[in-house]
């Protein structure tokens, strides 16, 4: 697997470029966030989403799948945000959180069925470029070996997932916490289903 690192505070054009291209050719990637490093793909390839869902052992008829978008407007085209659930998500994003939100018809057929769907706008410059440069979301699941959730290493991710990905995006910012998720479908009670990193406002 080929490691791209990618700082931050100067965005990689060309390296921008390649991770896109290898997306849209169904490739999979591992990429930074502001919680956990993730797996991902094109949210919006079939192929690609039913490729992941096998390798993170998903069943996406059953599980809520998330996505990562570059801002809420993009969001906004994948799941329905009322005036109240945009109040929420205003006030905590970009940060480490998926929000769960009922799931728009604009998602691809692996979705069909799914009335909800994961929503993450990362707090990383580096995840938001790569969702901005592909021009849709990126289909996201966060990283775990045997069961535990690791401090970021690349040498420790390439092994394991070598072969399975095709481009490992490093930017140094590794964290073991995982982003706090928040039921959203009923936007007058926000219903916290896990505590992480993100403290919701």
């Amino acid at each position: 697997m080929k490691t791209l690192r990618m700082y931050p505070t100067s965005i990689n054009e060309r390296y921008l470029d390649e991770i896109v291209n290898c997306l849209r050719n169904g490739g999979i990637i591992i990429y930074p966030t502001d919680s956990l490093y993730a797996i991902g793909c094109d949210a919006l390839n079939n192929g690609a989403i039913e490729k992941l869902c096998k390798i993170k052992g998903v069943n996406p008829q059953k599980q809520t799948l998330s996505v990562v978008c570059d801002g809420i407007s993009m969001a906004s085209e994948y799941a329905r945000i009322d005036n109240e659930a945009f109040r929420v998500l205003r006030r905590n994003l970009p940060g480490a959180f998926t929000f769960v939100l009922p799931a728009a018809t604009t998602l691809p057929k692996v979705f069909k069925g799914r009335k909800e769907v994961g929503i993450r706008v990362p707090a990383n410059a580096v995840a938001i470029a790569i969702a901005e440069r592909l021009g849709h979301p990126i289909l996201s699941s966060s990283l775990k070996l045997d069961n535990e959730i690791p401090e970021f290493d690349a040498q420790e991710l390439a092994l394991a997932f070598d072969g399975v990905a095709s481009l490992l995006v490093e930017d140094g910012e590794g964290s073991s916490v995982p982003s706090t998720v928040v039921d959203l479908t009923d936007s007058s009670e926000p219903l916290i289903i896990r505590e992480g990193k993100g403290v919701l406002q």
